[in-house]
């Protein structure tokens, strides 16, 4: 999530923005390490302008700029003993030959942005703008660990949680002066708003359910529980219900009801002592799910009547 705070300000602030790989160091190079990184990028809808650069790929140029300035600089290793650069040197030489002129960045760089200068001016070039922020910390005020609930944008993404809601808690955070502590249930509180505004086409194929079915996903607190509602409706686990009266009784209303309204005629059921969780257990097989009136709209009357005469004779 600090990277992905990161992305989210460079894109915000300026109209160009280069994704570059710092992959300089083979013993930090994770397996698939690049390909997650770039699909974050994408599911957040965070495009790049140029990119992405593979600072190993650049090597034979962060050499020759090490020749220029000495494998060691104000006591600092530029060239390592295998002949790889280290990052100071692939960063700022980089810099240099894509013209970058603001770095965004965590405060965790901020004691690297001195070094850097003198890097550039070693190097005929003006230093660009560094602009750093607060870092995302753990609800211990510690650095945030990777293990925690909801700390990277993978995890997010497998619980279901909406791209939009991650964003926009990015977007939120803006450029923190201060660090700050990770806010989860903001995140979830966002992921029920993004799923409210959605289109019904679009919230009924991110769940991968019939449009017929978006009412009833509308009150999903992420599109994991959107799919599960769905699959509630669709796919019903057998129940026996001991609740004969009740489910007499609303055979009854749903064969007068002539396309009543579904809330009206629960609120008729409820009033002569119906037994709405023997409804629900009786028409999606689950003690909890979507609100019940939703799955009398999604589901046409002979299959509501099927599903009641089933629940009495399993």
């Amino acid at each position: 999530m600090g990277n992905a705070l990161s992305a989210v300000a460079n894109r915000a602030f300026g109209d160009w923005m280069l994704l570059r790989i710092d992959d300089t160091d083979p013993a930090r190079n994770l397996p698939d390490g690049e390909e997650e990184l770039l699909r974050d990028l994408e599911w957040l809808q965070l495009p790049w302008d140029e990119g992405p650069v593979r600072q190993s790929e650049r090597r034979g140029r962060h050499v020759e700029a090490a020749e220029r300035l000495g494998e060691r600089f104000d006591g600092i290793t530029l060239l390592r003993e295998d002949g790889t650069p280290t990052y100071h040197l692939a960063s700022v030489v980089d810099d240099v030959d894509f013209g970058i002129t603001h770095i965004l960045r965590g405060n965790d760089h901020r004691p690297n942005e001195a070094l850097h200068r003198r890097l550039f001016e070693a190097l005929g070039s003006t230093p660009p703008e560094f602009v750093h922020h607060g870092l995302i910390l753990g609800e211990d005020g510690k650095k945030l660990s990777k293990r925690a609930e909801g700390a990277t944008v993978a995890s997010l993404r497998e619980a279901g949680i909406p791209a939009e809601a991650v964003r926009g808690y990015l977007e939120e955070l803006g450029l923190p002066k201060h660090d700050v502590r990770y806010d989860l249930p903001r995140i979830r509180r966002l992921a029920i708003e993004a799923i409210a505004a959605m289109p019904d086409e679009e919230l009924a194929g991110r769940a991968g359910a019939p449009v017929e079915l978006v009412p009833a996903l509308r009150g999903a607190r992420d599109l994991n529980e959107a799919q599960d509602y769905a699959s509630s409706i669709l796919e019903p686990a057998a129940a026996h219900v001991e609740a004969p009266e009740t489910l007499e009784r609303l055979r009854e209303l749903l064969q007068r009801a002539n396309g009543a309204d579904p809330k009206e005629l629960l609120r008729e059921l409820k009033a002569v002592g119906g037994d709405l969780r023997a409804v629900r257990l009786a028409l999606t097989g689950r003690e909890r799910g979507p609100e019940l009136w939703t799955v009398l709209a999604a589901l046409p009357a002979d299959e509501l009547l099927r599903r009641i005469e089933a629940a009495r004779s399993a």
